[in-house]
């Protein structure tokens, strides 16, 4: 299935596709209007110049459209127009919009079979055009197609009012389905991966998915997850993207709370009443099994705040996809073991450098290159940011509008003390570390980075009296270092700055000891008194 890449947007809710002088003043209106007052935006082409061929502007406006509804009348075929507007709404369906027929006082099957009045109108079509027979048939087998899809049949046997709140019902749930989520003011690079991570999904195949989303901190794991929501959550009977589960799994309230927002997304505003965690899971678990959904629980760092909201993951409608995002690769290892899922990786990569020129640019100069007399000094901030999106966009939104001078002492000082804000986020994955491998962290980004791994564990283990290699296995799980295909321990540079920034407060406040990471801090040191 192709899908709408992420950067394309939805102007409209709902595209109305009708034959003017059979519904028009009727029924077409009358949806129309109920929707409208709803708060559902709908595009009805009633200032239209109607001409022998359908207009790019209405091709736009399906293509801007979440939704589009096929309102079939017995004349509906008589008209090019709406048969050409059936082909793209159809072509539009294969790119993630959602398509819904309403059988107005016509039975599928007439349009099915192209027997009676579609019969007779297609036959004139092909009369007129007899030297393009294949558009006829691509008139012929969108006709067939849309007769299948799931819709309403309206056989003047109820109130057309009750019958248009039935529409509207479908169409809220399928609209709430279809929320978007913010996700970038200049989302840089995010087409490239979200390509390779539904690759990974699959949406087509009917077998349970779950995929794990990992890398350093401020690398972008969330904006992407973002990005495929709202990309695929249309393809679901259900979606719910779950924030901050760590932070929000911290109390049995927080908890619960998840729980909640969990089933009323899913559902469609019904509520979870239960008191106790053990009882939501059990509750999500029974309701949820028949009904194929897109499920993402953003910033997981232990596998209990799955278990709190998913039990043992062992529940999910064929079809469903479970997305989590996590700093720590393995955080889900024995779940994959206990489940009877497809289970997929995926690392994000940093940006490359002319992705992270584009994404800095426009934080620093609103557009998506250098002023020229800057272009040296952004190309020295892009080798600072090793190409981490939120490095690139907290120190380009802070250069905005500030002249060479200011930029050159913010180089300067960014060299030597990290930003506060960039501090904050990469230090979230330090701070959830024990003591032990703190001070592995430290040595390592102190002292030890660039020798190979089993160097390391023999240095450590000598000087720690205990064997180190579980405590450096949490520091890759964790994404604060990595080994290259020679063995060597790696580290981001701003994650290396970060340890020499956490070593130097720390050792202010003991007062006993720092690390040397060269030898020019010595001096520093020795005069300082400290050992």
């Amino acid at each position: 299935m192709a899908l709408l890449t992420f950067t394309q947007q939805s102007k409209y809710d709902v595209f109305l596709s009708f034959r003017g002088e059979d519904t028009r003043n009727g029924f077409t209106s009358n949806l129309n209007g109920f929707l409208s007052f709803k708060g559902i935006k709908t595009f009805m082409d009633n200032e239209l110049q109607r001409g022998e061929k359908i207009s790019t502007e209405l091709f736009e406006a399906i293509e801007n459209s979440k939704i589009s509804i096929i309102v079939f009348s017995k004349n509906y075929a008589t008209s090019t127009w709406c048969l050409d507007e059936l082909v793209k709404i159809l072509e539009c369906k294969k790119k993630g919009q959602k398509v819904f027929p309403v059988f107005y006082k016509v039975d599928p099957s007439e349009i099915r079979s192209q027997k009676g009045k579609f019969g007779e109108a297609l036959a004139k079509h092909e009369e007129s055009f007899k030297y393009d027979t294949n558009k006829v048939q691509r008139w012929r087998v969108a006709l067939n197609e849309a007769s299948n899809l799931s819709g309403w049949h309206y056989k003047n046997d109820r109130p057309q009012f009750t019958f248009i709140q039935e529409i509207f019902e479908g169409i809220s749930s399928a609209k709430l389905n279809c929320s978007q989520l913010f996700v970038a003011k200049y989302p840089v690079g995010i087409d490239s991966r979200i390509k390779k991570v539904n690759r990974c999904l699959d949406i087509e195949s009917n077998d349970v998915r779950m995929l794990v989303i990992h890398g350093l901190p401020g690398i972008g794991k969330t904006t992407i997850a973002k990005a495929i929501f709202n990309l695929i959550a249309c393809h679901f009977k259900g979606s719910s993207f779950l924030e901050n589960v760590r932070e929000n799994s911290k109390t049995n309230d927080g908890v619960l709370q998840l729980q909640k927002k969990l089933y009323d997304k899913i559902l469609g505003g019904r509520n979870l009443e239960v008191h106790s965690v053990s009882r939501g899971i059990i509750e999500i678990m029974e309701i949820l099994r028949q009904k194929r959904i897109l499920l993402i629980l953003d910033d997981v760092d232990k596998l209990v705040q799955v278990e709190n909201l998913l039990g043992k993951c062992d529940w999910f409608a064929s079809g469903s996809r479970i997305i989590i995002t996590t700093r720590e690769e393995k955080v889900l290892s024995t779940l994959q073991e206990d489940c009877h899922l497809t289970y997929f990786k995926y690392r994000v990569e940093e940006l490359d450098e002319c992705e992270s020129r584009e994404l800095f640019c426009q934080h620093a100069f609103k557009r998506n290159k250098p002023i020229e007399d800057y272009s040296e000094l952004v190309d020295h901030f892009i080798h600072y940011a090793k190409g981490l999106p939120l490095v690139l966009k907290i120190i380009g939104a802070d250069l905005y509008d500030k002249n060479l001078e200011r930029w050159k002492s913010a180089l300067h000082k960014y060299k030597r003390i990290p930003n506060s804000d960039v501090q904050e986020v990469l230090k979230i994955s330090y701070d959830g570390l024990d003591q032990s491998q703190r001070n592995i962290f430290l040595d390592i980004a102190c002292n030890l980075k660039g020798f190979k791994k089993n160097v390391v564990v023999d240095i450590l283990q000598s000087s720690n009296f205990h064997d180190p290699y579980d405590d450096i296995e949490k520091l890759i799980n964790k994404s604060l270092i990595d080994v290259a295909k020679d063995g060597k321990l790696l580290m981001h540079d701003l994650i290396q700055q970060m340890g020499f920034e956490i070593d130097r407060q720390e050792a202010e406040v003991s007062k006993k000891h720092r690390r040397l990471s060269c030898y020019e801090e010595a001096l520093e040191v020795l005069n300082g008194d400290t050992v």
